[in-house]
């Protein structure tokens, strides 16, 4: 099924036997449980929170709503960091010929480990939240770092990645442009990449950096046991490349199969390449070119990583593109609360999956795709808050100002 409402469009696909095995190889429990042993380990590491919401799960008719906030992960107002640390730690093992869960983040850090690799430089491409990640990594491990960004990412987002001790580049283009430009610096200078987006012959480090943010869905997981939850039954996750998505989708159907909750990807539209690739129906990645000129900074990709696309075509249940102002939207819902529910401090990248949920809720013309999807006075959703204010000039203009506002004749009063 497909449609289009005020500027949202989505496609829901028909109930199938899905294939589960990619995602069971790649995201189970016991390699989540891995993520998580290294996590625990560096320090300021605590547990982000899952944080209900049921004053609006009541006003929307349904059964739960649940953020799991990750805007205070290890004081870097973003979950990025999980991915980033654990391809480093991955692949430093590899680099020492060590294997195992018992190699911990202080020797990682030692002199010893310096003198038996030498002197590495990691890279990466980013909108802002990947290489602040990787850059705070490297750092704390003793190493140089590379970071490629491009022309339109904002002073603050560069700011923060230079403040982690990395070189920042600044190049012409778009993400996708960065990515190919750090790939053919790194070539020449000897760097090794880190990056969240799959290529031809380069699959391994992606697949550490999804496998990192297991992390998070674990603690979510045990969360939900404490009250009194076995799963969500929806989920919206929102993508770029596709890597968080990947892993969110991966881990829930690794974990619970054919009875996995719903999963429905959510993208900017001026950046849809998951979107596209979905409609296109023939089971390939389809990029789409552009400025890909979102507010969404951390989803402002083009290129799908072939590999994170490998288990949205598999395992999801719908793609939805938006406008920005309805991740505006979820911004300010988060930031101006119902009484009693938390307030929640949420970017643009981190916001657009409320948005988008409210949006199915309050329009009559989205009846059909609420019904499609199930969502009713049972269901218990799940969105990942994956960033809070990382950009305060942007933040303020919305929040404050009341910048991408939703257009008059879209207005709901509930």
């Amino acid at each position: 099924m497909t449609g289009t409402h005020q500027e949202i469009s989505y496609i829901v696909r028909d109930p199938r036997q899905k294939n589960t095995k990619l995602a069971e190889e790649l995201f189970s429990m016991e390699q989540a449980q891995c993520s998580r042993r290294f996590h625990r380990q560096i320090p300021d590491y605590r547990m982000s929170p899952l944080q209900g919401l049921p004053n609006l799960a009541a006003m929307f008719g349904v059964g739960g709503i649940w953020s799991k906030d990750e805007s205070s992960r290890l004081h870097l107002n973003s979950f990025k960091v999980l991915g980033g640390s654990f391809a480093l730690y991955r692949y430093l093992q590899k680099l020492l010929g060590l294997s195992g869960p018992n190699t911990s983040f202080e020797y990682l850090a030692s002199q010893e480990v310096k003198d038996k690799v030498g002197d590495l430089t990691f890279a990466s491409a980013t909108d802002g939240n990947h290489g602040r990640g990787i850059a705070w990594a490297a750092k704390r491990l003793g190493f140089k770092c590379m970071i490629y960004v491009h022309s339109e990412t904002s002073i603050s987002r560069i700011d923060a990645i230079k403040s982690n001790g990395a070189k920042v580049v600044i190049i012409d283009g778009n993400y996708d442009d960065a990515v190919r430009q750090v790939a053919i610096d790194a070539k020449k200078n000897g760097w090794t990449i880190i990056s969240d987006t799959s290529w031809d012959n380069y699959t391994e480090i992606p697949t550490w950096i999804m496998q990192g943010y297991l992390t998070l869905l674990a603690e979510t997981q045990e969360q939900f046991t404490g009250v009194g939850i076995v799963k969500p039954t929806h989920l919206f996750i929102q993508a770029g490349v596709g890597a968080l998505a990947a892993s969110v989708i991966g881990f829930y159907h690794a974990l619970f199969g054919q009875n996995a909750p719903k999963c429905i990807v959510v993208e900017p539209d001026k950046a849809s390449c998951i979107y596209e690739s979905a409609i296109a129906g023939d089971g390939k990645p389809h990029s789409v070119g552009g400025a890909l000129d979102t507010i969404m900074a951390g989803l402002a990709c083009g290129d799908p990583s072939p590999i994170a696309w490998k288990i949205l075509n598999e395992d999801a249940d719908a793609f939805i593109k938006v406008p920005d102002y309805v991740a505006a939207k979820g911004m300010r819902m988060y930031a101006t609360p119902l009484n009693g529910d938390p307030f929640i401090i949420s970017g643009e990248s981190g916001a657009v999956t409320l948005g988008a949920f409210a949006s199915i809720m309050q329009y009559s013309e989205l009846e059909e795709l609420k019904e499609a999807l199930g969502l009713d006075e049972m269901s218990q959703v799940l969105f990942i808050n994956t960033e809070g204010n990382t950009d305060p000039i942007h933040f303020r203009q919305i929040i404050w100002e009341g910048a991408n506002p939703v257009p008059k004749e879209y207005w709901h009063n509930l």
